[in-house]
């Protein structure tokens, strides 16, 4: 089976680093092709790694809590850029204050979010995630 790739980073203008390393660290140690973008990312960086590398998935956090309004029009971009079956996952602190988790979600999945972790979410989940949603996705290519 192909290393599947995964373009990483903390999105708008979060500078949190620990969990991007944490996460880059985990996600390679599973076996996929990690490239990390880094902090302070704006939109078109993640679209653009994902162009040259031919990426499976776009993987965004955000701790600072503006991330909904840092990934608003990611999936359209992604579709205009030609990437329209990348899974798109997002998790961390991505709204400002506490707000009803269901809502967060339902707001994200409506953006076009494939995947949305709440802050705290095991790296397992992640990973197993993963897994789930790109064997599914080439096993599909397949029939």
């Amino acid at each position: 089976m192909d290393k599947k790739t995964i373009v990483l980073g903390v999105i708008g203008s979060d500078c949190h680093a620990v969990g991007n390393k944490i996460l880059d660290h985990v996600l390679t140690e599973a076996g996929f092709n990690v490239v990390n973008i880094g902090v302070l990312s704006p939109q078109e960086h993640f679209i653009n790694a994902a162009i040259e590398t031919n990426a499976d998935v776009i993987m965004v956090s955000s701790l600072y809590g503006h991330g909904e309004i840092d990934c608003r029009g990611l999936r359209e971009k992604c579709e205009e850029a030609g990437l329209r079956d990348i899974l798109l996952y997002v998790g961390g602190n991505i709204v400002v204050g506490k707000q009803n988790w269901s809502d967060v979600y339902k707001r994200f999945i409506q953006m076009g979010f494939d995947r949305v972790y709440p802050p705290s979410t095991s790296t397992d989940t992640a990973i197993n995630d993963l897994k789930e949603d790109l064997y599914k996705q080439s096993y599909n290519l397949a029939i």
